[in-house]
């Protein structure tokens, strides 16, 4: 008999049925998952012994759905696991994992119903199927294929063992870096120690410091809104030593400690991919991607690394000699680099990022990012007064067409720093658009950032790369609201993961422009907007550094790759000489802190293994998109609404190569990025 206490066990009665997060209780996951998983195991054997033909509606279509209600649970409880987090949360994710991976396993290794998929998947070119239902009958074979479906039995124990084991590493992997992460904090009681911060994240840390009981201090943490800014602009350069020390040595030699996960995450992902005839991980990844095959990514990043590293090396030398110049510094550290790069760039372009920040004030930034996507595909966001959220913070929105009043989806805004929240900027989905009990129901999304609170004097005050931020999550909700596929495993943002971030990154390219500056801008105390002077001082800015970036963006994808094209890593290997034999072709600084590896979530904790390369991919994509919109016009209708049919509408429907030649009329420019970095020729 089900709890009916458990808002889980029952219709959701809230608006598009979302979640009831005020009813919804860390106890009540453990068991809707178990029911999750019981409903599905009926509906898959429903399919199994369906005396009818094997067809797509019955086998293809059926096994979408079969799993529904267990997804819907488990995207919940994942997406409040990294906003809310916590032990209880922690404990419950350890119970979870192992009964998804072994019910994940059960559906992948089904004989019987793979048995099923393959005759649908053998007559194909007979079935009359349009591009999408095509699509998702190659992606569910070859889904099968890829979690051991052809293997024999004793492959298929080993393979279902190393599946259990690798469920909740992940998981592990980021808690520990928040864990590892919220033990530092640097308290400051003597005032003339926040010589250079900016009045904005002076005030930030007497607000962190009361909030934890310290009378008369600053106190500044590891958390983005405040690492960042101390970095840059304090004078104290031992300080800045010392936090960016700790940052460094996030979860390496403490009892967070995450070298032995990344051994044990990196051995299982090669041992699975051997046994399912691949030669290292990252070929398995690959073999789905735009990039296809492991020498195309390499070649990649070895291209961009012989372009940036000359200019990195410039941007360096320029440094250490207006280090030295101006402050006697005779050997420049990591500690250094963004605070005299801030140095520099005032000098240079009579401009600080800390100029901008009293135009961008939360509410005018997000009331002007809703303007610009209403211009750009005609979206209407409406305050949803009636739609529960998980923390008073958080803002609900209901994203419509403005014409038609159709609705798209709910839009969840978490933007603000807790305890125990997970640090970074993502998109995450509670539900995609598609079939949901049999019906086509609308997107639930949220986006998450990590501002600073406003505090009783000042609203949240917002540096231009945080507006960046905002726009560059945006760009991934809209991608999910606007997918119109009937299917939510092709719906929006699921699409080949080389593809993902172009949405998300083109949207960046508008806030260098006039226009959109000015939506998005108004002082907080007088609603002016960005005055001219400043708009040309950012926009000269704008590839300051570039090459010193490229290159850092490219060393991560290094890092990434040498994790998962070869065998190197065992468990007596140091994961410091590891990682510096990995980069060193894409590093100007010898080490002075700990490894990257240990907090380098992207590969060990989210999705980005073996796909970090993505990033730059998806730039050369974007570039190539802006520069049609500077041919054609910022806000040009004809072309946004291309865009939004073309590639935002058709989510993971066809091969992203085909939408995007259907939206430009050709492949993207491949020297398009280095022109838009200031770095071609």
């Amino acid at each position: 008999m089900p709890d009916l206490q458990n808002p889980f066990f029952k219709n959701f009665d809230t608006p598009y049925s979302v979640p009831p997060f005020k009813e919804i209780e860390v106890g009540h996951f453990l068991p809707a998952i178990e029911a999750g998983i019981e409903k599905a195991r009926k509906n898959i054997d429903a399919i199994k012994t369906n005396k009818d033909e094997p067809s797509f509606e019955n086998t293809i279509e059926a096994l979408e759905c079969a799993s529904e209600d267990l997804g819907y649970v488990g995207s919940i409880f994942y997406n409040l696991l990294s906003v809310i987090g916590g032990d209880d949360y922690n404990e419950v994710a350890e119970k979870i994992s192992p009964l998804t991976a072994d019910f994940s396993s059960d559906v992948s290794l089904d004989e019987e119903l793979f048995a099923r998929v393959k005759t649908v998947y053998d007559k194909r070119d007979s079935l009359d199927l349009e591009t999408v239902e095509m699509t998702m009958l190659d992606d569910t074979y070859q889904g099968f294929v890829r979690s051991g479906a052809l293997l024999g039995d004793e492959d298929k124990k080993i393979l279902r063992e190393i599946n259990k084991q690798s469920s909740n590493l992940g998981t592990q992997f980021s808690q520990n870096v928040i864990k590892s992460s919220a033990k530092f904090e640097l308290k400051i009681t003597d005032k003339s120690d926040l010589s250079g911060l900016p009045e904005t994240i002076i005030e930030s840390a007497r607000h962190e410091a009361e909030s934890k009981g310290y009378k008369d201090a600053w106190l500044f943490t590891l958390d983005f809104p405040s690492f960042i800014p101390f970095l840059t602009y304090s004078d104290k350069r031992e300080y800045r030593e010392k936090m960016w020390k700790a940052f460094s040595n996030r979860a390496f030699k403490d009892e967070h400690d995450n070298s032995d996960l990344i051994k044990k995450i990196v051995e299982l992902r090669n041992k699975r991919s051997k046994l399912l005839g691949f030669n290292t991980f990252s070929d398995f990844v690959l073999e789905r991607r735009m990039a296809k095959t492991t020498d195309s990514v390499m070649e990649f990043l070895e291209t961009l690394r012989q372009t940036y590293r000359p200019a990195a090396e410039d941007d360096l030398k320029n440094l250490k000699s207006f280090a030295k110049d101006r402050d006697g510094i005779k050997e420049l550290r990591p500690w250094d680099i963004g605070y005299y790069s801030e140095k520099r760039k005032e000098e240079l372009y009579k401009f600080s990022e800390e100029d901008l920040r009293p135009y961008f004030p939360l509410q005018n930034v997000l009331e002007g990012t809703f303007l610009h996507f209403q211009k750009l595909f005609n979206l209407e966001f409406k305050v949803a007064e009636n739609i529960p959220t998980w923390h008073d913070d958080v803002q609900a929105f209901e994203v419509q067409d403005k014409d038609t009043g159709d609705l798209f989806g709910i839009l969840y805004a978490d933007f603000y720093v807790r305890e125990n929240k997970r640090s970074g900027a993502w998109k995450a989905s509670f539900r995609d658009h598609g079939l949901y009990h049999g019906e086509q129901r609308p997107a639930i999304m949220e986006i998450v950032c990590n501002f600073s609170k406003p505090t009783p004097d000042k609203p949240s005050l917002l540096t231009h790369n945080e507006v960046l931020t905002l726009f560059h999550e945006m760009g991934h909700a809209i991608h999910a609201l606007l997918g119109r596929t009937k299917y939510s495993s092709t719906s929006g943002t699921n699409v080949l993961w080389d593809f993902v971030e172009l949405p998300s990154q083109v949207q960046e390219n508008w806030l260098y422009e006039r226009e959109t500056l000015n939506m998005v801008s108004g002082h907080y105390e007088t609603s002016e907007k960005i005055p001219d002077d400043l708009v040309e001082k950012l926009r000269s800015a704008k590839n300051y550094m570039s090459g010193w970036t490229g290159l850092r963006q490219v060393s991560l994808g290094l890092l990434d790759m040498a994790y998962h094209v070869n065998d190197n890593l065992n468990s007596d290997s140091d994961i410091i000489k590891f990682e510096d034999d990995a980069v060193k072709e894409a590093i100007l600084f010898d080490r002075f802190g700990g490894p990257t590896s240990t907090s380098f979530s992207h590969i060990f904790a989210g999705g980005y293994a073996a796909g970090y390369y993505s990033y730059k991919w998806a730039e050369v994509l974007d570039a190539d998109t802006f520069e049609l919109f500077l041919e054609k016009g910022l806000y040009d209708k004809e072309t946004a609404m291309k865009y939004r049919h073309e590639i935002l509408e058709q989510g993971g429907s066809d091969h992203p190569l085909t939408l995007y030649k259907n939206f430009r009329g050709r492949e993207a420019d491949p020297e398009a990025l280095l022109r838009r970095e200031g770095l071609l020729g």
